[in-house]
Parts: C-alpha cells; sequence; structure tokens
C-alpha cells in the first residue's frame, strides 16, 4: 500500500523535535520543495488569518507529500467542514484554534477521524495513499494512523482545562497560541511573562503525563525559545514567509546601502 508517511509524527516518535515554516503568503507548491531544502520538518498552512482558498491549499499539500515535509493546516474554525475538506485534500494534519475545552477537543477528533474512531465521511481515493484504490477497511486504518491532530489552546480557561483536554483520545498534540493567551490573559505582548511561562509549564507536565506532544505558536525570539524548548516544547512554530522574507531583505537592502560606492578601491602597485 503506497502510504505517504508523516515525517513529522515519525521524527517526533523517535523523541526529536519538529520545526515549522508559516505559510501566510506564499501561494505556489515550489514552496515546499524550497522548505524542505531549508531544512524545515513542516508546513503550518495559515487559512485562519489570510485569504488562501482551498485549492491553493490543496495543491501546497500535494506538492510537500512526495518531498517529505508534512504539510499541517490551520483551519478557520471548529466546524468539521473545515479540516474535513483539507484532510480530503492532501493534508496531513490540522490545526484546530480557540479549543477550551475537552467536549471541543473531542468534537476535534470525531470530526478528522474515520470510524470507529470518529465520524469523518468515507471518500475516494486519497493523495496520502498516492490515490491508490484499496480497500476501505485498510485506508481509514492507515489514514487513521497518519492524521495528526493539533488543538491550539489562547485562553487561561483553555489552561485551566489542560489536564482534560490532553487525556481526550486521538489529540496528538497541544499547542499553546501565545500572543492569543497573553492577550487574553491581560498582559498582550509579553511572551515571557511569568504568567505565561506557568502555563507552559503546565500545558508541558500536562501532555507528558498524557502521552501527547506540547507545542509552541507565536514565539520567535531565540532567546525564549529556547527556554521554552528546554522545558520540552516538541512542536514549534520556527519561522513564516512573511517574517522571513522581509529579515533578509531588510539585511540584503542595509548591506547594499551601508556601501560607499564613491570610494575608490585600491590600487595594486
Amino acid at each position: 500500500m503506497p502510504i505517504v508517511e508523516n515525517t513529522m509524527k515519525t521524527k517526533l516518535e523517535s523523541g526529536e523535535c519538529v520545526f515549522s515554516f508559516n505559510i501566510v503568503i506564499s501561494r505556489t507548491p515550489a514552496i515546499a520543495g524550497i522548505v524542505k531544502e531549508c531544512g524545515f520538518d513542516w508546513l503550518f498552512i495559515d487559512t485562519e488569518h489570510n485569504t488562501m482558498d482551498l485549492d491553493t491549499v490543496s495543491t501546497i499539500c500535494i506538492a510537500a507529500l512526495p518531498v517529505g515535509i508534512t504539510p499541517i493546516v490551520r483551519v478557520p474554525g471548529p466546524e468539521s467542514f473545515h479540516a474535513t475538506r483539507v484532510l480530503d485534500g492532501g493534508a496531513q494534519g490540522v490545526i484546530v484554534p480557540h479549543i477550551d475545552t475537552a467536549n471541543e477537543a473531542q468534537s476535534v477528533v470525531e470530526n478528522c477521524k474515520f470510524p470507529d474512531i470518529g465520524h469523518r465521511s468515507v471518500t475516494s481515493a486519497a493523495p496520502q495513499l498516492g490515490y491508490e484504490t484499496i480497500p476501505s477497511a485498510d485506508a481509514i486504518t492507515a489514514l487513521n494512523k497518519t492524521t495528526f491532530i493539533i488543538v491550539m489552546l489562547e485562553t487561561p480557561k483553555a489552561i485551566e482545562n489542560v489536564e482534560e483536554i490532553a487525556a481526550v483520545p486521538g489529540i496528538d498534540c497541544i499547542l499553546i497560541g501565545t500572543n492569543d493567551l497573553c492577550a487574553t490573559s491581560g498582559i498582550p505582548g509579553q511572551l515571557g511573562h511569568d504568567r505565561i511561562i506557568k502555563a507552559y509549564d503546565k500545558v508541558i507536565t500536562a501532555c507528558n503525563n498524557a502521552g501527547k506532544y506540547p507545542g509552541m505558536g507565536g514565539v520567535y525570539d531565540n532567546e525564549l525559545t529556547e527556554k521554552y524548548l528546554r522545558m520540552g516544547i516538541r512542536v514549534a512554530q520556527a519561522g513564516g514567509d512573511t517574517a522571513l522574507l522581509m529579515k533578509a531583505g531588510k539585511e540584503r537592502v542595509n548591506f547594499l546601502n551601508s556601501l560607499d560606492l564613491n570610494e575608490k578601491p585600491n590600487e595594486q602597485s
């Protein structure tokens, strides 16, 4: 059976951390190969905060599958049709934002997994199976095994309920939406605040106890990133197309503008 390996999941199962490239403005399937060449592990394809259409999402996902970089899509909300359509289109997992309770997390699992784990509708040959037509029972088992489900915790209420959320079967990763958690906690932008550090500690502990992977979103400062990784974060956003393009562009332009082109080079005698 030509099952496309979920390399992100395999790497996590071997005890390693995985780092994403966030797609916000990119619209070409070439981004999958570029990101793979750079050494990232997975694509964080964001459909919550941009205007990307479903066909573009599917094109990027399908381009990522054969190069061995895992396409994961952040959907706009918890409604079933958001997740199932991107999964049918080639995504190997979803990130569902704004999860506050175990019941909400359970609904995500039921939407994204086939029976008897959930109630996702069975469809035709899948990109994740190389479009091979195989017995439904085998396809369901393979896709349930390789689909990676991430829920985002972004409020104090969610952090308070993290033990119950982590205990939900079928959830693979609990990812802290750090910027939103700061905002909803009344400390916007304070990503290293004591309350946020305590939230990270609580989420990491709950995930470790439940056999889930703790994740980090929205933290790109090197020192703070290292702190949370050393605390035990395993799934992390590493950077995105907008920020990395602007950083590299500014560095290049600053270098060019620093040159004194009126100064003649030293002539060799």
